[in-house]
């Protein structure tokens, strides 16, 4: 029955049919978005992909007692996105939340409530708890030994696998093949399974210097350049990245978030006024979702007396 909901969950979006939509900006190059943040209302973007076959796989070996656990900050897409997969699948969830002072706190944080509503219990531990996740991971795996315990990001092989199913023909047809880097994942899958002749890049927005080398042991081709879009840092949030996220969905329609797919988008129209690209080249960038995150941020900024996303 658990794996009879999973794969209904599965179905109800479109396979084949996520748009690739153009952003006319009269330039030399023509730009494009793959809007999968459009694939499923809570699980949206590189989420689902990533999740697909780790689920999926868990529950072919019928576990008696499922349970799936997973690690995320505050405002983590990845902990909404397995807590949503809980509720839809009647898995009992557990998030192991970085930040022992959320405790006292987490019904103001909105991805921590709308966890809690779709059924997760979240365990809350100190930063330097979160840092030794290997430890704390073989620990949970002793307590719950029948439990799936996905990696913080959900990166791992069979995340990259997933992301195979965001490549498509239609996706062959571009030179460039662009999408936001946080622990990996996308970019590996996307690195992998993309065509010989395709460039691949990364728009780091995180200051992980071991980034590079995690991609390459998870999909051992070295097809892929990564770039600083960090904007100052991971989650920090400029006057200048709400003002663009505000222009792009009044120009174009579409909504971005400040922390991945926004600063992604920014950097990429730098990139183009400064030539980087060769003439003509046709560019897909893929929205990896997480709208989510736009509320949490939004209480943020509304905090330090700034402009909103809208």
């Amino acid at each position: 029955m658990l794996k009879y909901h999973v794969d209904k969950m599965l179905l109800e979006r479109p396979l084949k049919n996520i748009p690739i939509q153009e952003i006319v900006i009269n330039k030399k190059v023509r730009l494009f978005m793959k809007r999968e943040d459009l694939i499923h209302p809570q699980i949206s973007g590189n989420k689902y992909w990533k999740l697909f076959h780790n689920v999926n796989n868990y529950l072919d070996k019928n576990p008696k007692r499922p349970y799936i656990i997973s690690f995320g900050g505050a405002f983590s897409n990845h902990i909404s996105a397995v807590s949503a997969i809980g509720s839809i699948a009647g898995i009992p969830t557990l998030g192991i939340i970085r930040g022992e002072e959320l405790k006292d706190r987490w019904r103001d944080n909105p991805t921590l409530l709308f966890s809690r509503r779709n059924g997760m219990n979240l365990k809350f531990v100190t930063r330097e708890e979160y840092r030794h996740k290997d430890k704390l991971t073989e620990f949970l795996q002793y307590e719950f030994p029948e439990a799936l315990i996905i990696p913080e990001g959900g990166t791992n092989k069979e995340a990259v696998a997933g992301i195979k199913m965001m490549l498509n023909n239609e996706t062959k047809d571009f030179d460039y093949l662009c999408t936001a880097v946080g622990t990996g994942g996308t970019i590996a899958g996307i690195s992998m399974f993309c065509e010989g002749n395709q460039k691949v890049i990364g728009f780091k927005v995180v200051d992980d210097t071991s980034l590079d080398n995690k991609i390459f042991e998870l999909t051992s081709r070295k097809n892929f350049n990564l770039i600083d879009s960090s904007f100052g840092g991971y989650g920090k949030i400029k006057d200048e990245n709400v003002t663009f996220i505000n222009d792009f969905k009044e120009e174009f329609k579409i909504p971005l978030e400040p922390i991945y797919t926004g600063k992604m988008m920014q950097k990429i129209f730098e990139l183009i006024d400064a030539n980087y690209f060769p003439e003509n080249s046709k560019i897909l960038c893929f929205h990896t979702g997480g709208l989510q995150g736009i509320e949490g941020a939004n209480l943020l900024l509304e905090k330090q007396n700034r402009n909103l996303i809208i």
